[in-house]
Formats: structure tokens, sequence, C-alpha cells
């Protein structure tokens, strides 16, 4: 059975909140530590596999969600729980952390497969609401550990106070047009949809740049360097060895300025294949942003995909399709016509000796 096991964890009391660097570089620890892990050992050496997770980070702490394979609820919460404190221990930085709230939630797909395949008398019943109810009788927790609502309503007015500084992009965009007929998403949907994509901004540029420095120390390409990456990781992986320093220093600039024509009102589709994959990483980073903060509803949803559908950045699509050259192909402009085909000229160069000097390697 497949659970999805949220854990919550927090500085210890009394610490201040932390700021937009602390917060990205738990995210690098904790990245750091999943990355290496393929399964968990539950009781009695019980292996326990790990499907997937993902990771946020406020200013008062950091917030999962474990995707685990396990024979019973409780195997799946227990071993989570003392994996994340392992990892907690034996990171310096973390070490003073603790867990704040750790629950279980089923994965609804796998679990109706599940009851549709078990037989007998003493097989659970279908809905839901009657398993729940059972389980509330026998004292046992299995509903979702969720956010404070404080903190959703919080994300929630944060998210929409940010929708404006997207400016390049109207409510239209998400699906809320003024004519009421053809509206496919309220206005605070596509408000959390655009301050969500806002908020994964400083994401995306900051995970750039500690990538960056990353590739910089541990080097010369993603093929052949042991660290963990935060986005080069995400990108096609049979590239791995055309991913230099100069490759991310590119990437880098180009994020910067597909970012920044986000910000002014003018054309917001991708001007070569980097922006692109750039585009579709943004808004993976927008849905997990508002899913971690239980704000991913199906009208959000639908949003994000109407954007995305709009600006022809599918975030589903297989990024590999777009680049069968290569890397070095990426930063080639789709175009010369105005905004739409233009590349900043420090990603458009793939001259390695005139942009690092004659020295470089």
């Amino acid at each position: 059975m497949t659970y999805v096991v949220t854990v919550a964890m927090a500085p210890p009391e009394g610490a201040p909140e932390l700021d937009a660097l602390q917060r990205e570089g738990v995210i690098f620890l904790l990245r750091k530590g999943f990355d290496s892990l393929e399964a968990i050992e539950g009781p009695d050496g019980m292996e326990i596999e790990l499907l997937d997770d993902l990771i946020a980070a406020g200013p008062s702490g950091a917030l999962l969600r474990i995707f685990v394979d396990a024979p019973a609820l409780e195997f799946a919460e227990d071993a989570a729980r003392e994996v994340v404190s392992e990892l907690l221990e034996r990171t310096e930085a973390l070490a003073d952390w603790r867990i704040t709230r750790c629950g279980v939630e089923l994965n609804s797909e796998l679990l109706q497969e599940s009851l549709d395949a078990a037989d007998g008398p003493d097989a659970p019943p279908a809905d839901p609401a009657e398993r729940a109810r059972r389980h509330a009788a026998a004292g046992t927790t299995t509903g979702p550990d969720r956010l404070h609502p404080a903190e959703v309503e919080a994300m929630r007015a944060r998210l929409r106070a940010l929708a404006p500084t997207l400016a390049a992009v109207p409510p239209e965009a998400f699906g809320h047009g003024d004519d009421p007929g053809e509206r496919m998403v309220g206005r605070e949907a596509a408000e959390i949809a655009a301050g969500a994509l806002v908020f994964a901004v400083d994401l995306l540029v900051d995970e750039l740049f500690t990538d960056l420095a990353a590739l910089e120390e541990d080097g010369p390409t993603v093929a052949e360097s042991d660290a963990a990456f935060m986005l080069l990781d995400d990108l096609p992986p049979q590239f791995a060895d055309e991913y230099t320093v100069l490759f991310a220093r590119r990437l880098t600039v180009t994020a910067v300025t597909l970012t920044g024509r986000l910000a002014r009102p003018g054309p917001v589709r991708p001007s070569c294949v980097a922006e692109e994959i750039l585009l579709r990483l943004l808004i993976t980073q927008a849905e997990v942003t508002a899913d971690l903060y239980d704000l991913l509803s199906d009208e959000v949803a639908t949003a994000l995909e109407t954007f995305a559908e709009g600006i022809g950045a599918d975030a589903d699509a297989d990024a590999t399709d777009l680049a069968p050259l290569g890397a070095e192909d990426w930063f080639t402009p789709f175009d010369d016509d105005g905004d739409a085909g233009f590349v900043h000229p420090y990603a458009a160069h793939d001259d390695e000796e005139s942009l690092q000097g004659p020295t470089a390697r």
C-alpha cells in the first residue's frame, strides 16, 4: 500500500524565523539526505520502499511529504518518523531541530485498487467515511496531519498578495475571464496560481545559484560530480556530461531574464529551449508550493494547467523531447522578433574561452 507521510519540523523554541537563504539551506540539506535513501528500515528489519518526497520550508520550519510503500499505515508512519529523526541527528546544522507533527494519509487511487482486490468478510469498507469512522472508534488516527488552518490562510493571503507581481500574465491566462460564461476558475484560484508562480521564482533562482556554487566546487560536470543538486538533477540526465559550470551560469542568467519578463507587461512565451524547460520547472514548483500548503484545489490546478497550455510549457510533458540534439542548443533563440525571441547575450554566447578568458579549461 502507498502512504503519504506528512512530517513537519521546526528549529528550537525561541529561535528566530528563517530568512530566505536559511530556508533554501534547509531544503538543500534535507534533499541531500533523502537523495541518498532508496528504502527505509521498518520494524524487525522490514524494508519500506521510499517512492518519492516533496520538501518545502517556511519562516517557522520545514514540511515534508514522503511517499512510501509499506504493508501497514503504522509501519509507514513509524519508519518515516525514525528516518527523519536520524537525518536531523546526523545533519549538524539541523541537529537541534525537532519533529512537531507526523501523520499518514492514503493515496486514494491505490487505496481503491487495494479495496477492490480485497476479499472476505474482514475486508475494509470501500466508503472512506466509514473507514474513518471505524478507525476513530478504535482510537487510531489515520487522517492526514494537515497544516494548522492559520498557516494555510496566511499562505493563501500571501500568494494572493503576490499575484499582481506577475504583470505579464493577466487573470485570463489562468482561466478567469471577464465573461462569466467562459470562466474556468474563480478569481481566488487564479490569484493563488499566479502568486504561487511568483513564490516559485525565488525558489527557482535560489536553487540555480546553490547548484552553481556546488558545481564550481565539485565539478567539472554534473555527470562527474558527487554533489546533490537541487535543480540540475531534474534536467534530462542523458546530457549530464554537458552540464558544466558555464552551462549552469548560462541557465541562471536565462532564468533571471525569463522571470524578469514575467514581472512586466509583455510576451511570456519561451524564447529558447532553456526557457521552455525553466518554465516547466517553475510551474512544477508552483504546484508543489500550493500542494504543500493545502491550496492545490482542483480550480488552482486547472488555473496552472491553463497557464502552461497557453504558453506551451506543459509541466507533464517530457523535457527530453525538447532538446534531442544536446544542451549546447538550448540557448539558441527561436526567432528574432523582439522580446519573444530575446536571449540574454551571455546565455546566447557559446564560446567558453570568450566568456571565461583564454585560460579557462
